[in-house]
């Protein structure tokens, strides 16, 4: 800034000056001045734009510290969200389980109970009989002891029983048993099958080139989906491995359309037996409940319950695979591993023909 000094000396100078040099001293007058104006717009400018930057500054600091914050919710609401759907996903396996066991356990005791029907249904058929053969003209001395005469009565008393009622009741003690204990199953972990197991927990992946998976597809898995009707099999096969095979339940009007050969029972009840197709997998005539489709494709192989079997095996397998490779399974490493080779066993079992009898 010019000081008042400075701003006197011109003005004298002006007054002292001629006429030329008035317009002169004139011009650098304003010249000065509007020096000291630009100065002065810069330095308010200057530190206008510093206190804007400085406000700028601190609200950057508030903005990062809230976005900091919304992360860390967020990773909390990820890390909530993922143990919700691991212990629901465990929660329903569970579920599962206990309603197959009920479930069995129910089909025993209907088993149990159409036995006991059947054994009440040949003692009053034998009863019946004793009483249709029993007439005036010749009656049954077992079943009228009072007509008998007094020393036959005495020696037939306690001694004499009917054979269909003796074998009826010895059929009912024979159910009635008490069952022998069933001993319990006894496990020990293989070394390396767990040692590879471990290995491919580690990093998981559905890659049959890991040491764990290609011995379950050797094992397992291949021979468990290897049909009569090769080139069906390696559809299927494709299928279980991508996720996108359909298998559902035949409705007894659809069988009735398809071909097949129905022959009546016999029984008291009249009641048709089921129809008889063959196989798409294994090429047998077979009763077939239910049929598989392939991906989007509308085409339904009709298949028997031993393949239906194998295959709801191997897909089970996969699942609970595909589970952990997701994270959605938080157990110990030798919990999966027992579970694993259960379904393993339980793909060797079907390979092997054995498959619920409910199938």
């Amino acid at each position: 800034m010019p000081s008042k000094g400075s701003k006197e000396e011109p003005e004298t100078g002006c007054q002292d000056a001629g006429p030329g040099d008035e317009s002169q001293s004139a011009e650098q007058c304003n010249v000065s001045r509007l020096r000291s104006s630009s100065v002065e717009i810069r330095e308010k400018g200057s530190e206008f734009l510093k206190e804007e930057l400085h406000k700028a500054q601190k609200e950057l600091k508030l903005k990062d510290k809230e976005c900091e914050r919304l992360s860390k919710v967020r990773e909390q609401l990820e890390q909530e969200l993922e143990e919700l759907t691991a212990s629901l996903f465990e929660e329903a396996h569970k579920m599962v389980r206990e309603a197959n066991t009920k479930q069995a356990a129910a089909e025993k005791q209907l088993k149990e109970a159409r036995g006991k029907i059947d054994m009440l249904q040949a003692e009053v058929t034998a009863l019946k009989t004793l009483v249709i053969t029993s007439t005036p003209s010749s009656p049954n001395w077992e079943l009228h002891p009072q007509l008998q005469s007094p020393s036959k009565a005495v020696f037939r008393k306690g001694h004499v029983r009917n054979k269909s009622t003796s074998s009826a009741m010895i059929t009912a003690a024979s159910h009635n048993a008490a069952p022998e204990p069933v001993s319990r199953e006894c496990k020990e972990v293989d070394s390396i099958l767990f040692a590879e197991f471990q290995s491919w927990k580690e990093s998981p992946t559905l890659d049959k080139s890991c040491s764990f998976l290609d011995r379950i597809y050797r094992e397992d898995v291949g021979p468990c989906l290897d049909f009569s009707k090769q080139e069906l099999s390696e559809l299927v096969r494709a299928a279980v491995e991508q996720n996108t095979l359909t298998i559902e339940p035949v409705a007894s009007q659809a069988l009735s359309v398809m071909k097949g050969s129905a022959e009546d029972c016999g029984g008291p009840n009249r009641f048709r037996s089921q129809i008889v197709m063959k196989c798409a997998l294994s090429g047998l005539p077979r009763t077939c409940k239910h049929r598989i489709t392939l991906g989007d494709s509308g085409n339904y192989y009709y298949i028997s319950p031993s393949c239906r079997a194998r295959i709801t095996a191997a897909c089970n397998f996969f699942t609970y695979i595909r589970y952990i490779q997701q994270g959605l399974v938080r157990q110990d490493v030798e919990l999966m591993f027992w579970e694993v080779m259960r379904l393993r066993r339980e793909m060797s079992l079907a390979k092997l023909g054995f498959y619920p009898n409910e199938i």
